[in-house]
């Protein structure tokens, strides 16, 4: 009985910290704010598609987006599924959260106003496969 008791106020202890970790601590989810004094944001080179925009698509959208999870339908982990929503509007209009699409990541925060700018770069450029 006395090993019940013990057990469950492990339980008990183990949760409690579980929810009070989860619930606090520091993030942040700009780079300009993490590394201020370094940080410089080169929109006005060429933006590729392989070295800037693939991995911001791979590390905010492929969870939900590629492979088998289409979420929405919406599958964005090939270049040409890409570029059709980069060049009809959708993707910039999601990632800059306009108001006349849904807001993107989902249930994450917006991307950073410098891989925001990337992509808006690579998009004008025509979304081309570099």
């Amino acid at each position: 009985m006395k090993s019940c008791i013990i057990y469950s106020g492990f339980l008990s202890l183990a949760l409690g910290l579980l929810l009070l970790t989860g619930t606090s601590g520091c993030y942040y989810d700009k780079e300009e704010l993490l590394y201020p004094a370094s940080f410089t944001c080169d929109t006005t080179s060429i933006v590729k598609y392989s070295t800037t925009v693939l991995p911001i698509m791979v590390a905010s959208c492929y969870s939900c987006h590629a492979g088998q999870f289409q979420s929405g339908g919406i599958k964005l982990d090939t270049y040409a599924d890409l570029r059709v929503h980069a060049l009809n509007g959708k993707l910039y209009g999601t990632i800059t959260h306009n108001g006349s699409y849904p807001a993107m990541p989902f249930g994450a925060p917006k991307l950073s106003d410098c891989k925001i700018a990337s992509i808006k770069s690579w998009i004008d450029a025509g979304a081309p496969n570099n």
